[in-house]
């Protein structure tokens, strides 16, 4: 099995939501499937059915976090010396030079990445043409949307 980068914060979210998951949802889910039970006939009861259906999901969902946690490879950037390098869990701050708009991500696992709150993918294009550049670096990065140029004018290990 090959393991994913993932950030600490990010790893603590996902065992937040597995524990939810186990300790208050499925709980709740199987109390409803037993009420649903008591209400007689199976086979027409909706009740019985949309409890079985949230139980299925839950069930999965489980199992997707505990896959994700088992193969992730977590980084603690925080823990790192910061040499001004763009790595995996840095946060950068870059200048659009085209229109001077300055604009802050941070580069997170693919599962954890949220364009709103300016977290984006390792494997995002931006994230590709700024991984392994320095502060004062010049980089053009290609965007679906064509190529872009950028100056790196911060990394924080944060």
């Amino acid at each position: 099995m090959s393991q994913y980068p993932m950030t600490a914060h990010g790893a603590q979210l996902l065992r937040d939501e597995l524990n939810e998951l186990k300790t208050k949802t499925r709980p709740r889910i199987i109390q409803s499937i037993a009420e649903a039970r008591e209400h007689g006939d199976l086979k027409e009861n909706a009740e019985y059915h949309a409890a079985r259906e949230q139980q299925s999901f839950c069930e999965g969902r489980i199992q997707d976090i505990e896959g994700k946690l088992s193969n992730a490879q977590i980084i603690d950037v925080t823990k790192m010396e910061n040499t001004g390098k763009v790595i995996f869990g840095t946060t950068v701050t870059i200048l659009n030079v085209d229109t001077d708009e300055e604009t802050t991500y941070r580069i997170v696992g693919d599962d954890e990445a949220d364009i709103k709150k300016n977290r984006i993918s390792v494997n995002s294009p931006i994230a590709r043409g700024l991984i392994g550049k320095e502060i004062d670096d010049m980089v053009t990065i290609q965007t679906p949307a064509g190529s872009v140029e950028v100056e790196i004018i911060e990394v924080e290990y944060i």
